[in-house]
This record gives structure tokens, sequence and C-alpha cells, in this order.
């Protein structure tokens, strides 16, 4: 069986011509088959490297080639199998990651002590104090008896965790140390700055100990940044290993735990299905709560509106496509947005207005500077899995772009958050209604969910509170509804062109304040069904700001946030899983004007 030398070394000195060096060396090492990781900066050098004993002397003759560096000492351990899996030269601004100016080991470092001296201190009951300066994750496979850690995840937060330490510390005598001693190198220093009077570092680490003094004092294994993951005090790899999923060194007894699966997780990072869907719509909180801080439309931008020419404007002028497109703009109007620069072709060039168009050419009308309404984009995830996605949508919040809203829209919010997928919701929801909304996370779902929709398999069930009190238990509403928007987006009932529509009501309880709580399950999917039922019924719905009483219509859909607000709410839905094909039912949380009833179900 092959032998694999490992080798460990550093040193603190100035080094030039860096980038002609790691070139070089890397040519080199490559040539002789070593792998590891070879650290260069203007401070010094930092290395683990393992290969062949012919290839290691190769590199270390060259090594000491360098000015500064003819004296390199270096810890060599033994493998059967090499731990690394590439050749890596760096180059860095530090050998060891530090952050703190003025610290340079190569004019000053704190006194080293031998091995051996330490263990006569501790083999006499010296009085000192041991302090691990490694991370955490380190000093858990093992360390020193009754040393101190440090209590870091990373070396740069060595300086912060000092500022800890009890003043008393201060006069005591410390020995520091670390894997291999290049971390004490600079933390001796910095601890000698903050008024540490009597800081020593063991001289070559935890590696040098156990190659003089065994595991005399020691407790565990070393933790060693390769594939071997822990050696013993005699420097033999252990059967210690990390977890694949949280980086974590395992002992072997601590491989015997259920929890650990090779791979994927180990007792510490191991999550009930419970725990791991609360710790993955946690995640997806945080990430919506970042895509609305602030909202992505209240910062000024420049929106641009597509405009795609009609196959029947084909060979005409673009003022003439734009105002067949565009009925609600005036075409004098869009001869001064021309001339504004205002409409330009798909590749942001302005267009004039007499310009020749063909049929399928995009052009857009650019709204320069634009601040969008303030809407509440605390989107509320109530479910995931591979599939689907089931959100309670707040209010006001139009789920598309349109009108006022582009950014500050569910659809952009969403896609912020789920970067780089976007959900694709199954159905919609007013601005200005709450409550359930379903997404599938790819167009392949979209297919098999969405035809449960159109055949009406889908069961909805929203609250509605309408004013005066009711005095019918269930009733319903089959007037047909209308296929064209009129002012605001409004619809109608319509008897003789208008859509079947039917939805059913039924009242859940009446308020002191004179209101009536009604369960509202549409039959059928028409715009603004609910609300245009209960309108034409003659009790629309209270905060409503289109379907006013008195057979009224409002002029905007979208409320302002701090309005009151419209008393509709998604509140439940049943279907079939589209990937399981199982069915699901989901309950959104009753808003605040709902009143509390016990048996509201």
């Amino acid at each position: 069986m092959k032998t694999i030398i490992n080798i460990a070394a550093y040193k603190f000195v100035p080094l030039e011509d860096l980038r002609m060096q790691r070139t070089r060396l890397l040519a080199l090492c490559k040539s002789w088959e070593l792998k590891g990781t070879i650290l260069l900066s203007a401070e010094g050098i930092n290395l683990f490297i393992a290969g062949d004993e012919k290839s290691i002397d190769l590199l270390l003759s060259e090594l000491r080639s360098w000015p500064g560096l003819e004296d390199l000492q270096v810890k060599k351990s033994v493998t059967d199998r090499q731990p690394f899996t590439r050749m890596l030269v760096r180059l860095k601004k530090e050998i060891i990651a530090f952050g703190v100016d003025g610290i340079n080991p190569a004019q000053h470092t704190s006194p080293k002590l031998s091995p051996q001296t330490l263990k006569e201190w501790l083999d006499t009951g010296r009085p000192v104090t041991l302090l691990d300066t490694r991370n955490d994750y380190e000093v858990k496979l093992g360390t020193f008896k009754n040393a101190l850690p440090i209590g870091i995840d990373h070396f740069r937060e060595f300086p912060e965790a000092v500022s800890r330490l009890p003043e008393s510390m201060k006069d005591q005598p410390i020995v520091m140390f670390c894997t291999g001693g290049i971390r004490c190198e600079k933390a001796g220093p910095f601890m000698e700055h903050r008024g540490f009077k009597h800081i020593f570092q063991l001289d070559g680490g935890i590696l040098k100990y156990f190659e003089e003094c065994g595991g005399t004092h020691y407790e565990g294994d070393c933790f060693v940044f390769d594939q071997r993951t822990g050696i013993d005090p005699s420097l033999n790899e252990t059967g210690s290993t990390q977890c694949y999923g949280c980086q974590t060194p395992l002992t072997e007894q601590e491989q015997q735990d259920p929890r650990y699966v090779p791979g994927q997780t180990c007792p510490y990072c191991f999550k009930t299905p419970a725990e791991q869907t609360a710790r993955n719509l946690a995640l997806r909180h945080a990430a919506i709560e970042q895509a609305i801080t602030p909202l992505p439309g209240s910062q000024p931008y420049d929106n641009f509106r597509p405009i795609n020419v009609p196959n029947e404007c084909d060979g005409k002028t673009l003022l003439e496509a734009l105002c067949r497109v565009v009925v609600h703009i005036p075409a004098e109007t869009w001869r001064e947005e021309c001339a504004k620069d205002l409409v330009l072709t798909s590749d942001y060039t302005p267009a004039r207005a007499d310009h020749t168009v063909r049929a399928r050419e995009r052009y857009l009308h650019k709204f320069p500077n634009v601040t969008e309404p303030a809407v509440n984009g605390r989107v509320q995830i109530l479910h995931e899995d591979e599939a689907l996605i089931v959100l309670n949508k707040p209010a006001p919040l139009p789920m598309h772009a349109g009108g006022r809203f582009n950014r500050n829209s569910l659809q952009f919010i969403l896609n912020r958050a789920y970067h780089p997928h976007k959900p694709h919701p199954a159905h919609r929801l007013d601005a200005n209604t709450t409550g359930l909304v379903l997404l599938t996370r790819t167009r392949h779902f979209a297919k098999r969910l969405q035809p449960q929709f159109a055949a009406g398999r889908v069961i909805k069930r929203y609250l509605a509170l309408v004013p005066g009190v009711l005095h019918e238990t269930e009733f319903h509403c089959n007037a047909p509804i209308s296929t064209t928007a009129g002012r605001a987006g409004t619809r109608q009932v319509d008897f003789e062109n208008g859509q079947e529509a039917r939805t059913e009501f039924r009242v859940l309880a009446r308020t002191a304040a004179g209101n009536t709580l009604l369960e509202a399950r549409p039959l059928t999917g028409r715009t603004n069904q609910i609300r245009v039922h209960l309108w034409h019924r003659g009790c629309p719905i209270v905060g409503d700001p289109v379907y006013l009483p008195g057979d009224q219509l409002g002029d905007t859909q979208t409320l302002d946030i701090t309005a009151p607000p419209l008393c509709l709410h998604a509140w439940k839905i049943v279907f079939d899983h589209p990937l399981s094909g199982l069915e699901m039912e989901f309950t959104a949380p009753p808003p605040e004007w709902v009143p509390e009833i016990n048996s509201l179900s």
C-alpha cells in the first residue's frame, strides 16, 4: 500500500513576486502529483500538502530556496491514502485571516513554550490557564484537560471574544494553543496589546505536542482540515468524520446515533419533519421580509410597459397602432409621448409617431422615475413542498403588475424571495381580498393543478362581512356576470350577455354592530363574483371601494394601505395535490374584522 506523507508548515516572512511564484509553484506541485493547499501572502506562507516522500522533498527543497524560507520547519504525518482532492495555490491578504491591522508576527510574537515545558507545567500542577484559540467545532473533537475555549466559529471573531474575557485573566499566566501554532502567532500579540501580561504560545501547536509528548493531558482527537477530520496523539487518522450537512465533527460513538445519515444529517442538524418544515418556513419568511424592506416599488425607477403590435396594424404608423392597442389614451397624448422619447423600440431606441410598424413587434412605453403606492407585503407562507406553495395573502396587495402597481405586487415579491425560481399562481384574488392563494413551483405542476380550477373541482370558501342583519340562514345567487370590464375594472350583472355564475351563502353570525358574517362558496370563477353577487342583492361587502351601496360604483380597485379593509377573506380551500393526487385542505387564519365565534369551522 502506497504511503502518503502529509506536511503542514507556515512562516511569517516578507514575500515578493507572489503572482509569478504562484504560477510557478502550482505547475511544479501538479507535476509532482502533490495535492493540498498553499497560501501565499506578503506576510508569509501557510501550507497543507500531501504526496509521496520524493515529491514532498522536492517541494521543500524548492520552498527552502526562497529568501527567508531557508529554515522552514514542517510537521509530518503518514496516511495510506491521499487526504486532499486537488492542488491549490492561492494569493491571500493574510495567510491566516484575522482582520486586525498592526499585528505583524514577522516582527513580534509572544514567547513560545515548548511542548516538553508545557507537559512539565501540567505534570507539576503549575497554575496556568490553557486557552484554546480554535473554533468551537474543532474544540468539540478534543482539547487539553481543563482548557478554556475562546468560543468562536471563525478566527476573525477572536478579537471580540477576547473582550469578553474577565479582567482578572490579564494578570494570570496564559498558554494559548491551536492546531499547528499559526493562529497563536497573531492571537498572542493581540492579547498583549489588550493588556494581558503573561502570554505564552505552545510552540508548534497540538500537532507538535502530540509528536513530542503523546496524549498526556489531552482528551480526544485533534481536528485537521482535510479528509482525515481527526488524528490521535500518535498522529494516526481516527474514525472521526464530518457531517455532510452541517460540517460538525463526529466521533465514532456519535456516528452510531440513528440520526446520523452519511451524506445527509447528524445528531446536531437532524430535524423532524415538523421541525424541518418550521425551519424552511422561517427561512422563507426571512427572504420575504428582505424582499419588502424597503418595498420594491417605493424606490424611484423607470418602468417600461410593453405594447405588442396586433396583426391588423401591420404596415400602419406607430401612432395608429398605439391608439388601437391602448384605446383610453388619446392620439395627441401619444404624439407627445413619442416627442418626449417615451415610446421606445424593443432595444430601447426612441420611436417616432410616424414610424411604420409590423405585426407582432414589441414597443415599450416608458414611465420615468416611478414611485408606487404602498402595499402590505407581509405574505405568510402556510405550506411548501416540491410542487406546491400555499400562502395567506395580505391586503392591499395586487397579485400581478397592472395600473399603478408593478413591483409592489405579490408576483414581484415572490420572484425575489424564491429567486431564481418564479412561482406560478393557480388562481387570483383581488388586491383588497386577503386569504389563501395556491401557487405551483413549476409549469409542469401548474398544468396538473390548473384543470381542477377549470373543472370546478376546487372547493373554495370565503368569509364576507355585509352590513345589516340578514334573516335568511342560507341563500344563493345565480345572476350572470358581464365578461367585459367597466369603470375601474368592474363587472356587473348582465342577464343578456353575461357568463353563468353561482355563489352559495350561509350565515355564520349576526354581530352586535349590526353586520352579518357570511360564508361564501363560489361554484364558478368569475371576476369579482362574490362582490358582484352580494352587491346585486343589495348588501355590498363592508369596506368595498368599488361596489357601493345604492347600486353605486367607486373609482378605484386597490385601497390605500391606511384605509379600512375590504371584509372579504379566502378562508378555506380543498383540492387534489398536483403530485401525489391526495386531497388537501388548508385554512387561512381569519383576519381581525372577523368576529370571534366558537363554532367557526
